[in-house]
């Protein structure tokens, strides 16, 4: 039996509803998406194909945030409740090391401009890219389906259109002056030299038929064929670094689930070069040794509480997480009791510090997350990126695929944890988390948002934990975000608990919302699951239940009439 219990009543609003379903739940940041894996699902595919068929979708409909040219992390349960970690993250090609980029000095506290942008914008920003290998692999070794059927939806929606939101459209005039630099994706998002309105047919002719040439190629395609000859041929002339022998020689990981506990639920992830879980662990660690339930949610206490464990997870995060193939992380430190007893004392209740790393050195934000579940108990929770709205902010030459910018999200300085280096891996705030008691799925949940995406998750963790909510309030909760510097508070944190945080010390700063649209599933006692996407993204929960006719049903004659 379950030691959660949701407790009664609600401390606001909830803006969407959840779904339930009792053979399969969907749950992605956008509808169309959600109904590419609904289909799947209704197909006799599993969440596999589910997944990988959202995610292609999610390359048409939200391609501001999720590419085949992008990078991230599958966290995949399987039937017999094996997990397991496929990571695609992005690699430094092998011509840019520490000191490609010069930092720029003008840049924010936190900020990783260089000189130029040249490493945020641009074909010298891209690296490596994984996710189409990773998704080709995920579905070849656990899915049903064939990669035809998964990418339909997709080539359907680039060659027929779909309707813009008005996320999409906010989207591209965020970053217009940026596309509008590049022929080949104005010419998509910029009709006519503006950004594109809100219910604006978007048709993509040119990435339908790169995607039709993926099903009949493969990931080949990309790797060693035509596609990445045409992407490379275009970075050597404009001098950018990525070329032909990158792409050949990239290769995918199967990685460990990293494991935390925290009052009796076991939280699952990826463990580095992600660096999510690893810090959600260490943050609820310290927590665990204060009653949050006691305390309330949004209270003044509590979110001193966060943003001080936030500020200590930001530190040793800098120093001491990136790639472990070239940076030893201290991971079984930073997960310790006898750390977090030591980090846990030196937090001042009534006022804010700045925090130094605790670990010795060793020297991005827009991104999509889905999770999809099946009847069999598979489970798919995966954050995909291009790194930056757009990633690189355009397109690669009569392919309509839009490149990452993933070298924005190493330090342009040398002699650093998370500096650049041939070959490298991006360290990544990804959080796709399956959480468990008693060796069963309880919750699986994850977020797009770059920085903010694991202390979002981690709230949403404490939401359901101590705070007792049901999965759309815990998912729609106002979030509280900070990484040393100033602290963002949503606009539900009430202007009382503002007032006395900046009394504390905090320099608080309201914000439209803390990370991007959470995308989770709750499973219930009862078999069933329960889906939530909350209101900072276009997410969409669909459930299936129902199911086929019995065995052995028959429609019989009608009586013949006298």
């Amino acid at each position: 039996m379950s030691a959660w219990r949701q407790r009664a009543g609600s401390p606001f609003e909830n803006e969407k509803r959840p779904a339930t379903g009792s053979r399969g739940m969907v749950v992605t940041n956008h509808p169309l998406a959600s109904a590419a894996g609904v289909e799947m699902l209704a197909a006799g595919g599993n969440a596999v194909d589910a997944a990988v068929a959202a995610l292609f979708a999610l390359t048409v409909v939200e391609p501001m945030m999720v590419g085949v040219l992008g990078g991230g992390f599958a966290h995949i349960r399987l039937p017999d409740g094996r997990q397991t970690i496929l990571e695609g993250q992005g690699r430094c090609p092998a011509g840019v090391g520490p000191t490609t980029f010069t930092p720029d000095p003008a840049a924010a506290p936190g900020v990783l401009d260089a000189v130029g942008r040249l490493n945020s914008v641009g074909r010298a920003s891209v690296a490596t890219p994984g996710n189409l290998m990773a998704w080709c692999t995920m579905l070849s070794r656990h899915g049903s389906l064939s990669l035809a059927d998964v990418v339909e939806p997709a080539i359907r929606h680039a060659s027929r259109g779909f309707a813009a939101t008005s996320y999409l459209a906010d989207c591209v005039a965020d970053t217009a002056a940026d596309l509008a630099l590049d022929p080949e994706i104005s010419r998509v998002f910029m009709p006519g030299g503006q950004p594109l309105a809100a219910g604006t047919r978007v048709v993509n002719t040119a990435y339908a038929d790169t995607l039709r040439q993926i099903v009949r190629e493969g990931p080949g395609a990309l790797y060693d064929g035509a596609l990445g000859a045409i992407m490379a041929d275009d970075m050597a002339r404009h001098g950018a670094y990525l070329n032909r022998a990158d792409l050949a020689q990239y290769r995918t990981n199967d990685l460990p689930v990293l494991r935390a506990s925290y009052r009796g639920f076991e939280i699952t992830g990826p463990p580095p070069p992600c660096a999510g879980p690893l810090h959600i662990g260490q943050m609820l660690k310290i927590l665990e040794g204060f009653d949050l339930g006691a305390k309330g949610f949004g209270t003044a206490d509590t979110v001193h509480l966060l943003a001080e464990v936030l500020k200590i997870a930001f530190a040793d995060r800098a120093a001491s997480t990136a790639d472990p193939d070239f940076v030893p992380v201290p991971v079984e430190q930073l997960l310790s009791a006898s750390y977090a007893a030591q980090r846990r004392a030196e937090i001042d209740p009534d006022r804010a510090r700045d925090w130094s790393p605790g670990v010795l050195p060793n020297e991005g934000a827009n991104t999509t997350h889905l999770t999809v579940a099946d009847r069999d108990g598979r489970i798919v929770c995966a954050t995909q990126t291009i790194n930056s709205l757009f990633g690189a902010r355009y397109m690669v030459p009569g392919t309509g695929m839009i490149p990452n910018n993933y070298l924005h999200v190493f330090n342009p300085r040398p002699g650093l944890a998370n500096s650049l280096a041939p070959g490298k891996r991006v360290t990544s705030s990804m959080s796709p988390l399956i959480v468990l008691e008693n060796g069963q799925p309880r919750f699986a949940l994850g977020l797009p948002g770059g920085l903010r995406i694991f202390p979002s998750a981690m709230q949403a963790v404490l939401n359901l934990i101590d705070h007792r909510m049901s999965l759309q309030e815990a998912l729609e909760a106002p979030r509280v975000w900070t990484q040393g510097y100033g602290l963002e508070i949503e606009p539900r944190v009430t202007d009382a608990v503002a007032a006395t945080l900046q009394a504390r010390g905090h320099a608080v700063q309201r914000v439209p919302n803390v990370g991007g649209g959470m995308c989770a599933i709750r499973f219930l006692e009862t078999g069933e699951m329960e889906g939530a996407a909350c209101w900072r993204a276009d997410g969409t929960p669909i459930g299936i239940s129902g199911g086929l006719a019995r065995s052995g049903v028959r429609f019989l004659p009608e009586a013949r009439r006298g």
